[in-house]
Formats: structure tokens, C-alpha cells, sequence
């Protein structure tokens, strides 16, 4: 079977190199690129890290705004569809890369098959949100890390096609935290003591696009007086010198470049805490046993917050400070995401190709 993979974002990277793996044991994989994340230190990295091939197709969108990125992702998309002619899509996530994906394929009756299918925050300001909501109404392969996301789809009246197969990043993590914690001195280079820092990430608009949020969550790093490793995302890094904020950075919090995988897999498998408004970082965090201090309303791993080992606390300065000296998790740490959902993946996609 002819598969055409879309990636453009560094979640989405982490999450292609073990299903390529498998993918490639029994099928043809073209992989394109969209070029949504382009940095070297939010791109290249991974690939080079994650031994994953080369892409066939780099489509180069950059960033830009939400239609205008999505728009021209779309567009360069169904030119490779009309010239691959693939047997089948896979997206990866909720990024602009995903829906742009979803919609060239479905538009050209190719089937879409959904990794990490079903996941809600039950927040539509979140772009995000929306691109999850549509990729899975057109998506005829839904591929759900939890129990949760296929009771998500249910409620919205989608049954067919939808597989219960565990999370993936559990195969990326698995396969490389060893090798990180051979490989990385992340620890070394910035003097971090295992146990005794904490690692901080800030990337979505709702914190950095908000001078208030950003104001209190850089103040709340500071009252807590614990070294901090904070790799800057470029998009955060703007925001934070246009606010004024980036030369009255605390003492205590040490600022780098983003990381690679390798690395930064290393930085939160020995942090004391991780804070963070991401959605895979909140998950890496509980498949490493790190507590995770989440900074928004709202979460699409409500597993994790329901077993007590993240805590939701918006951009509120005290309930951070709080969280941070006094959030301990319980001693039980259930397995939530399962194992070789990579491996589950490639099974099914050979089960479709026979109509099975």
C-alpha cells in the first residue's frame, strides 16, 4: 500500500518516527514535510535525531497566519495528492499541517487515517481544537490513544472506523530515553542537579499573545527561587522582548534555544516538576513520572489530570507558586497509554488494504 505521511510540526515528528518504522516494514511511505515548523532547532534536529528519512516532499509554507498558512499548506498538499497518487493519508495531531492534510485528501476521495484521534479540551478558541474536530469527520481510520478520545467521538455520533491502539509517543519515548540519557549532557552544560530544577515550555497564543499571562507566569518562576530551564520557542521569544520581559528575566531561570528530542527528553527525565502549555510535553511528562504544572484551563489528556499527576492552573501567579512547592502526585502511576501502538498501526493499515 502507498502511503502518503504529513508532517510539519516537532510533535509530529516525534510521533512519524516510530510509526515510519513500522509503516515501511510492509508498505511504500512518502513522507512530505509542509515546512510549518522550519527552524533547524524545531526541525532538522529531529529528523537527524530520530533517524527519520528524509522527506520526498518539503513544501516550505513558514509561518504565517491561521488561513494563510492553512491555505497554502492545502494548496501544496493536493498538488503532491494529484502526483503521488497515494492509497491512503496519514495525519498526525492538530496542527494546521493536519487539517490542511485531511481536507486535499478528502477532497480528492483519498482515505484519512487520524493518529491521536478523538482527543478534546472542550475549548474552540483553541485552534487546535477545531483542527482535531474536523480532520476526525472526515478521517475513515481513527487511531485513539485512550478510552477517553473514542468515548469523544461516540458522543459525536462517529463509531465507525475508530480503533482503540494506545499512544504512539509511548513508542518514541521508550525507544529513546536510554539513548538520551547516554547521549545528552543537557544536564552538564547548564549545571542542572537531577531532582532540584524545574523545566519550563510556553508556546500557545492564549499565554504567549497575553502580556498578563506571560507577566505572571515569568513572576511566578521567580518567587519560587527554583533554577528553571526554559527553552524559548522563536514565536515566544518575540513576544517576550516586545513585552519587556526578556531583560528582567529572573536570575533563576536559564534561557536556551529550543532543544532537540534527545535533549530535551533528557532535561525533563530528571526535572523536579515541569511546567508547560503544551499538550505533548504534559503527556511526556507523565510517561516519564515528572508532575506536570499545566499552564491552562483546560487539558486534552484529562486522564492525566484525573490520576493526579498534572495539575491545571491557568496563568494565575499564586496557584503556580503554590502548585510548584507544594503539588505532590500519588505513589500509583497507572499505565494509560498502552505499548506498540506503532506496530498496531501498521497491522490495521494492512487489514484496510485487504478490506478486512
Amino acid at each position: 500500500m502507498k502511503i502518503l505521511s504529513i508532517v510539519g510540526a516537532r510533535p509530529q515528528f516525534i510521533k512519524c518516527a516510530p510509526v515510519s518504522r513500522e509503516l515501511r516494514k510492509e508498505h511504500r511511505e512518502v513522507l512530505v514535510h509542509t515546512g510549518q515548523h522550519y527552524d533547524p532547532e524545531m526541525s532538522d534536529v529531529f529528523f537527524e535525531e530520530l533517524a527519520i528519512p528524509k522527506p520526498e516532499h518539503h513544501l516550505g509554507v513558514g509561518s504565517g497566519p491561521h488561513g494563510k498558512q492553512t491555505g497554502e499548506c492545502l494548496a501544496k498538499i493536493e498538488e503532491v495528492l494529484i502526483k503521488e497518487h497515494p492509497d491512503l493519508v496519514l495525519v498526525y495531531g492538530d496542527t494546521n499541517s493536519t487539517l490542511a492534510g485531511g481536507l486535499a485528501a478528502a477532497k480528492l476521495h483519498i482515505p484519512v487515517a487520524h493518529v491521536e484521534a478523538g482527543l478534546r479540551s472542550f475549548d474552540r478558541t483553541m485552534p487546535e481544537e477545531i483542527n482535531r474536530i474536523l480532520v476526525d469527520h472526515i478521517s475513515e481510520m481513527l487511531f485513539c490513544p485512550t478510552q477517553t478520545a473514542v468515548d469523544n467521538l461516540r458522543a459525536e455520533g462517529i463509531t465507525k472506523g475508530v480503533f482503540l491502539i494506545g499512544d504512539v509517543m509511548v513508542d518514541a519515548l521508550e525507544y529513546n530515553r536510554e539513548v538520551a540519557r547516554k547521549r545528552s549532557d543537557i544536564l552538564q552544560r547548564y549545571s542542572l542537579i537531577p531532582g532540584k530544577y524545574l523545566v519550563l515550555t510556553i508556546h500557545r497564543p492564549s499565554n504567549t499573545d497575553n502580556p498578563e499571562h506571560m507577566e505572571s507566569i515569568i513572576g511566578a518562576i521567580g518567587d519560587c527561587g527554583v533554577p528553571t530551564l526554559f527553552p524559548v520557542h522563536p514565536r515566544t521569544k518575540k513576544y517576550l522582548i516586545s513585552y519587556g520581559l526578556w531583560d528582567r528575566m529572573p536570575d533563576t531561570i536559564i534561557t536556551c534555544d529550543p532543544l532537540g528530542y534527545l535533549d530535551m527528553l533528557a532535561a525533563m527525565d530528571s526535572a523536579r516538576k515541569i511546567l508547560t502549555d503544551s499538550g505533548g510535553v504534559q503527556k511526556e511528562a507523565y510517561l516519564l513520572s515528572v508532575p506536570c504544572i499545566t499552564l491552562r484551563e483546560n487539558t486534552e489528556w484529562v486522564e492525566t489530570v484525573e490520576v493526579g499527576w498534572n495539575v491545571l492552573v491557568g496563568a494565575d501567579r499564586e496557584r503556580i507558586v503554590r502548585m510548584i512547592g507544594g503539588f505532590i502526585p500519588p505513589v500509583e502511576h497507572p499505565d494509560l497509554f498502552g505499548r506498540d501502538a506503532s506496530g498496531r498501526i501498521r497491522e490495521l493499515v494492512g487489514e484496510y488494504r485487504n478490506g478486512v
